[in-house]
């Protein structure tokens, strides 16, 4: 990373943040399939909830990929230069968006009946 001097890291610290990366990125992926599966499998129902629903997991998986991206440069950053770890948010916005997305899942298979 040229924009971060400093000294060069561990590459054991720097390979398990490349890790943490991709598991970020494999939980996008996952999200991006299950909005396609939502739009494609449940039910139409009269309201427009079915397509807001996958559009919803489909933004999610956007916000994790860009959120893990920001959090693996931050990281990276922050152990070249010898400075504390940045807070981590990310599991908490991804477990708000799972939970507003699964009471919407409950919503529209009661709907769908």
């Amino acid at each position: 990373m040229s924009e971060c001097n400093g000294v060069e890291p561990d590459y054991r610290y720097t390979l398990a943040n490349e890790r943490t990366f991709l598991a970020y990125t494999r939980t996008a992926l996952g999200l991006d399939a299950a909005g396609l599966a939502v739009d494609q499998f449940f039910r139409p129902t009269g309201t427009h909830l079915r397509t807001a629903l996958a559009a919803g997991v489909i933004l999610l998986a956007i916000g994790v990929m860009g959120l893990g991206y920001t959090r693996w440069r931050q990281t990276e950053r922050a152990m070249r230069i010898g400075a504390p770890l940045p807070a981590i948010r990310l599991p908490l916005i991804l477990a708000g968006g799972i939970i507003v997305v699964s009471l919407t899942a409950i919503a529209l298979l009661f709907l769908g009946r």
